[in-house]
């Protein structure tokens, strides 16, 4: 039977928020009921931040080091396969509300006057984009003017947002174009195609300024406070403690008040994600529609000295991880502690449907445990990558072009992070490492230099580059007419293989 498919990403989403993970104060009722419904992943992280790594690994199932899509305005590869190819080309017209933050291929494009090429904020190649919230967020502004409110621009309306009444909301503006939109299908037709809609949800996201009643849902007074910052802070630590688009706000009152404020937009798409429920279950759908909530990354939120998203502390990297699929009740309920990875939900995604899983998905079908079953071979780790290049992307740096292939700046300015039960590693492209005892402290303050103990994480992380690397052709062979694992979507593939 073919399936619905609700997929919905939260921008900047820690996954250490869940009321239902047993956070002291945000409340989730939605996403607590979903749990009971749905499998939760409490240890699922995205593979990359900013916005468009996190999500290109997300759409691809590919890890950074694979997609390449470093940082916010870094092309993605137009050959690659992903998430909304993959359902057009099973019968689905993949709609989207809101933003995939992937920059168009300048290999497709065909001359510089082309306005994609000035722009990360293009659509994710196979999307149908029914709602474009990319910014300056055009639809909502267009929306609060026809209400009375006039803003100078898109970062004003967001920061006013507590200010006007939540129904303007650009959350509750997003649900309720969906919910429009799938009103509007199901009067169309007695017997609607089965659809696929992915909800990109701006919040929670900085301005760090709740909707309405949202804003005054947390008393500052009442929440609770960040890990403070290590005294002995590695030189990247302590140089993005400086900047001020990721530096903490340096008061606890102003420190009470984000994360107040955070709290409330978590709050809110809460409640916008139980009306999309409530709508599915009241049009008979709930049981044929197969439900993904995830996020693109995470939030400081004041740990460590740091806000947004950046660095390697696990806390720009751990998010929410639900899915549910009608269909496999031995996972509903089921809380999975396992490590868990975004570069999981496209082949889940292909598994659910009967599809092929691309050669080039580093991430595994979490199907298995969906259905209740425990596999013997999961990763033990989780990885995440980092990447700053793009301080040094320039037609001009210090007065030289940048030249390749003798000037190799641009690849020293990235990390790669991997933690497990015990233990977190950090390398960085320059040479430094970093890791952590966090059997002894869970708060990433206590390092471990003991090279006995440190030489066999930086091996790990080694063997995990080697086993990782991009597979597409490698598995195939040319003797007699092409043998092994085929490339997808070769028409002449035999079907002996």
């Amino acid at each position: 039977m073919c399936q619905n498919i609700l997929l919905v990403t939260l921008d900047q989403f820690r996954g250490d928020c869940l009321s239902l993970l047993g956070h002291p104060v945000v409340r989730t009722p939605n996403l607590d009921a979903l749990s009971r419904d749905a499998t939760t992943f409490t240890r699922h992280y995205s593979q990359a931040a900013p916005c468009s790594p996190g999500r290109a690994s997300l759409y691809t199932g590919m890890y950074l080091m694979n997609h390449r899509v470093c940082f916010n305005g870094s092309p993605l590869d137009d050959g690659f396969d992903n998430v909304a190819r993959l359902a057009r080309r099973h019968g689905y017209a993949p709609a989207l509300f809101g933003y995939t933050d992937q920059g168009v291929d300048p290999r497709v494009t065909q001359d510089a006057n082309d306005p994609r090429l000035s722009s990360y904020q293009s659509v994710l190649p196979g999307f149908d984009w029914v709602l474009n919230l990319s910014e300056p967020y055009t639809p909502w502004m267009t929306h609060l003017r026809q209400h009375g409110h006039t803003p100078t621009d898109h970062i004003v309306a967001l920061e006013t947002e507590p200010e006007r009444d939540a129904s303007l909301s650009i959350s509750t503006f997003l649900t309720d174009q969906f919910l429009s939109w799938h009103a509007d299908a199901h009067q169309a037709t007695t017997s609607p195609a089965p659809w696929f809609a992915h909800l990109s949800y701006l919040r929670p996201h900085p301005p760090y300024s709740a909707a309405g009643h949202w804003s005054h849902e947390y008393d500052p007074a009442q929440v609770d406070l960040p890990t403070a910052p290590s005294n002995e802070r590695h030189g990247f630590h302590e140089a993005v403690m400086q900047l001020p688009e990721t530096k903490a706000p340096s008061t606890e009152a102003g420190m009470r008040r984000l994360r107040a404020q955070y709290y409330g937009m978590i709050s809110e798409v809460d409640a916008h994600l139980g009306r999309i429920f409530a709508a599915l279950r009241e049009r008979g759908e709930w049981e044929n529609t197969i439900v993904v909530v995830t996020a693109d990354h995470g939030e400081q939120l004041g740990d460590h000295g740091l806000r947004e998203k950046v660095g390697f502390f696990e806390q720009s990297y751990r998010i929410i991880g639900m899915v549910r699929a009608p269909q496999l009740s031995g996972g509903h309920g089921r809380l999975v502690d396992a490590f868990t990875e975004n570069v999981d939900i496209f082949p889940t995604l292909c598994d659910l449907i009967a599809a092929p899983i691309p050669a080039q998905c580093d991430g595994r079908s979490l199907v298995p445990w969906l259905a209740g079953d425990t596999p013997n071979d999961w990763r033990e780790m989780a990885t995440w990558e980092y990447d700053w290049r793009q301080l040094y992307v320039s037609d001009d740096t210090n007065g030289s072009p940048l030249q390749w292939p003798h000037d190799r700046r641009l690849e020293r300015q990235h990390l790669c992070t991997q933690r497990d039960a015990h233990t977190a590693y950090v390398q960085f492209g320059n040479g430094d490492w970093l890791a952590f005892d966090l059997a002894a402290d869970p708060t990433w303050r206590t390092p471990i230099t003991d090279a006995a103990r440190v030489l066999p994480l930086a091996q790990r992380m080694l063997t995990w580059r080697s086993q990782h690397a991009n597979r597409e052709l490698s598995g195939f062979k040319l003797e007699h007419g092409g043998v092994g694992r085929w490339p997808a979507n070769v028409p002449w593939r035999s079907a002996a293989n």
